[in-house]
């Protein structure tokens, strides 16, 4: 069994031209784990297969870490959504071999990183943060296949909602 940066045969790139190219040019992917809504999540390319990066001081990522499947939607240059494709998860574990090579290339491509890189790795790896690798695992939608809806949802609850105020005046506004 060949093995590279983690991936191996079981593991090799599935994918067709179309996610093959959308993958090489994602920096963020939308990611649903087991039918729920659809995140905005950072990703790093890499090796045919998206990296994502969730846990304490990154990202959140409800479900992803311990997801085998999810729901990857991808854009293309113009904005809008072009292929969502299913995608089999495998978590990257620290202290392996997979971990050694391929944290650090993950570790680059994240923009504002507090410190060097070598940090940013050790740093996942004792706060427990997870490094998951989304590897094309099926026939994707794309073209006339995708939902022509917008697939809007009404805003989810959040705790940093508040109560609006009426504006201060300080003088009296006249009505016409």
């Amino acid at each position: 069994m060949r093995e590279n940066a983690g991936v191996t045969d079981e593991d090799a790139p599935g994918g067709t031209p179309l996610v093959d190219e959308a993958m090489k040019k994602a920096a963020v992917a939308w990611v649903s784990v087991a039918g729920g809504p659809a995140l905005a999540l950072w990703c790093a390319p890499l090796e045919g297969a998206l990296f994502v990066v969730s846990g304490p001081g990154e990202q959140a990522a409800p479900g992803l870490a311990d997801a085998t499947e999810a729901q990857v939607t991808l854009r293309g240059d113009h904005g809008g959504r072009i292929v969502t494709w299913p995608a089999r998860v495998s978590r990257v574990r620290p202290g392996t071999e997979a971990w050694d090579t391929t944290a650090p290339l993950v570790a680059g491509k994240r923009l504002n990183a507090p410190g060097p890189t070598a940090d940013l790795v050790a740093r996942w790896a004792a706060d427990g943060c997870a490094v998951n690798r989304l590897a094309p695992a099926g026939a994707p939608l794309a073209g006339a296949d995708l939902p022509s809806d917008a697939q809007s949802e009404s805003p989810r609850a959040t705790p940093a909602v508040r109560a609006t105020r009426k504006p201060f005046r300080l003088h009296r506004v006249r009505r016409r």
